[in-house]
């Protein structure tokens, strides 16, 4: 598991491209047989890629977090964007095709992660929290979620938000979760911007094309970068960045958040005419 700190405002000013993607860009998150975590300082979320080829996978942290298991302080949220295959949480067995989700809630022994073809793996993206109290673990499918539309085609932001682990769908701790598919012919993500200074995110981009490239937008909305991202990488957002992005291409991505609440609608709107 690999780690990041956190870092101010005034800490990004002078950072050049490298530096800028070393500490907010996660570029291998889906190695074939292998867990591949991040954890970040901010809001200590834990999140990355299980990709089972032909054994189960599981994730084993305990000495890292000062636990007996991982999941003993924890909650996790899970989506597939693979191939088909399952969840075994504590001995019991789910199937989990692509665009599935999970809600695990805390004090949960073991989860297992398989994949039914070890040609065309599950690929497991997973997001955990700290927790103070256990919820039911809940099994959530894209068929059963209701899209809220939002965006213009006139604006090239139409898009429609699944909303997995959120109020409307399962109780959590403070973790949330959803999907965004952008409409055809549509390429801006959360567009006009916003920040919410009360909960970090981050964004998973995939389902792109090898030569697709989003272009992530973060910093201060009066100081803004950008980050270059490619197919199934993964950009850490702050709780005082903006988080938007363009693509050349149609993409897809998941965004996980945790911090003071789970009110999905607490953001601060920025106008377009602040940005900078």
């Amino acid at each position: 598991m690999e780690t990041r700190y956190a870092h101010s405002p005034e800490d990004i000013q002078h950072y050049s491209t490298e530096q800028l993607r070393e500490k907010f860009l996660v570029e291998s998150l889906f190695s074939p047989g292998e867990v591949s975590l991040t954890y970040t300082h901010n809001d200590r979320m834990i999140f990355g890629g299980v990709t089972p080829t032909t054994e189960p996978l599981e994730i084993i942290l305990s000495k890292e977090l000062g636990v007996d298991y991982f999941l003993e302080r924890r909650e996790l949220g899970v989506i597939n964007i693979g191939g088909p295959g399952s969840i075994v949480i504590d001995g019991e067995e789910s199937e989990m095709k692509k665009q599935d989700g999970y809600y695990i809630g805390k004090e949960t022994k073991q989860v297992l992660f398989k994949s039914k073809d070890k040609l065309n793996p599950a690929k497991f993206y997973c997001v955990s929290v700290p927790a103070h109290k256990i919820y039911p673990n809940v099994k959530i499918s894209i068929d059963k979620i209701t899209p809220m539309k939002t965006g213009e085609q006139k604006t090239l932001n139409e898009r429609s938000i699944y909303q997995y682990i959120h109020p409307n769908v399962c109780k959590s701790c403070q973790l949330q979760m959803g999907y965004t598919i952008l409409a055809e012919g549509s390429s801006w993500n959360t567009m006009p911007c916003h920040t919410h200074e009360r909960r970090m995110e981050t964004y998973l981009y995939f389902d792109m094309e090898a030569d697709t490239r989003t272009f992530h937008f973060m910093g201060k909305p009066n100081e803004t970068k950008h980050l270059v991202v490619a197919n199934e990488q993964a950009v850490i957002s702050p709780s005082w960045s903006i988080h938007t992005g363009v693509g050349t291409a149609d993409y897809t991505f998941i965004w996980a958040m945790c911090g003071e609440n789970i009110t999905y609608t607490d953001m601060d709107m920025v106008a377009m005419d602040e940005l900078k």
